[in-house]
């Protein structure tokens, strides 16, 4: 059985990555090629590893200003980090707090907003609207945060507004960025398409759980989140022609490739629901040839699935590599380019 401790390693903190570089595409490249050899470079070179009938797919969700600093009735502080809109009048959400969190709480938000708890569930919590009915997008985009990564242990900037976010983000509905993509400038894509490869985009909307940290022992214990996807037939469409023309599926980030691989399970006849798909060393990948990702956390799900993507000894040196050659790690930092191990 694997265990959790199997994905740990010691990351020195100053090679996190706590503000976004000055340019998207300056950021370094780690690429793993054929040969399991290593090639760093910058990001913006990523076109010279794609070719002519290759379909790169990106995750088009926009994330949302999702966190909410109010107060209990009582007057302690709270913060709410939402996970889902659920309706006009209920959201799912992380709730943080000094003292314990119960049914039936009031939590003011801003502009005098009024939530109560209303169910636990698996430690999130459903809070709804105390008499009134509100567009959470609109109202969250007035009042609420960019959903910082928790070891980013600053407020957000109108830097954070742009920068943790995709040029191509399209959908509302994520509450962490889609980091992968956060590497591409306009530019960048139209480089792409003008060397004869194609673009494509799913969504799936990040959720909270995301910063969730894996507490089991083993792998099998832990219960992965559950998360939204959709797929539009345009992109399926650009998949069979890239398998007929024998080029490569190119997945932008861990989020892209759980979408891809979801809907492969079900033959691609469920383009849209909800994805818990938990990837580890064993799974077998059907469609995706290629990997574009950032560095993870120790001991993450997203670390798991990497390393059954590429293999568990290719990740382990290509980790070592970066922390040697001091890349930058997490969210803004530096990413790799992963190919699938036989």
């Amino acid at each position: 059985m694997l265990k959790v401790s199997d994905f740990d390693y010691f990351l020195p903190p100053e090679l996190i990555a706590y503000n976004p570089p000055p340019q998207r595409d300056s950021s370094r490249l780690l690429i793993v090629n054929a040969a399991n050899s290593l090639i760093a470079t910058q990001f913006k070179d990523i076109v010279n590893a794609i070719n002519k009938n290759d379909l790169v797919i990106f995750n088009n969700s926009k994330v949302i200003k999702a966190r909410l600093f109010g107060n209990k009735i009582s007057g302690g502080k709270i913060e709410v980090l939402i996970e889902r809109i659920l309706t006009n009048n209920n959201l799912l959400a992380f709730v943080r707090s000094n003292k314990k969190i119960y049914l039936g709480m009031i939590i003011q938000l801003p502009n005098n907003i009024k939530v109560e708890v209303v169910k636990i569930i698996d430690g999130n919590f459903e809070l709804a609207l105390i008499n009134n009915n509100l567009n959470w997008l609109l109202y969250l985009e007035q009042f609420g945060h960019i959903p910082l990564p928790h070891y980013i242990k600053r407020f957000d900037t109108a830097e954070d507004e742009q920068r943790y976010q995709t040029v191509y983000a399209k959908l509302a509905g994520s509450v962490a960025a889609p980091t992968a993509g956060l590497h591409f400038t306009n530019e960048l894509l139209a480089s792409i398409e003008q060397k004869g490869a194609k673009c494509a985009f799913v969504t799936l909307h990040v959720g909270a759980g995301t910063f969730k940290p894996v507490t089991a022992n083993y792998v099998h214990e832990h219960k992965m989140h559950s998360e939204y996807y959709s797929i539009e037939q345009d992109t399926i469409t650009a998949i069979e022609n890239c398998h007929k023309n024998g080029g490569n599926i190119i997945a932008v980030g861990t989020t892209t490739l759980r979408t891809l691989e979801t809907a492969a399970q079900h033959n691609f006849t469920q383009l849209n629901g909800e994805t818990d798909i938990f990837i580890t060393p064993g799974f077998k990948f059907k469609v995706v040839n290629k990997l574009i990702t950032n560095f993870h956390l120790p001991k993450s799900t997203l670390l798991m699935l990497v390393s059954a993507f590429a293999g568990s000894d290719v990740i382990q040196k290509a980790y070592s590599y970066a922390i040697d050659n001091k890349f930058r790690f997490f969210s803004y930092g530096d990413a790799m380019l992963l190919k699938r191990k036989d």
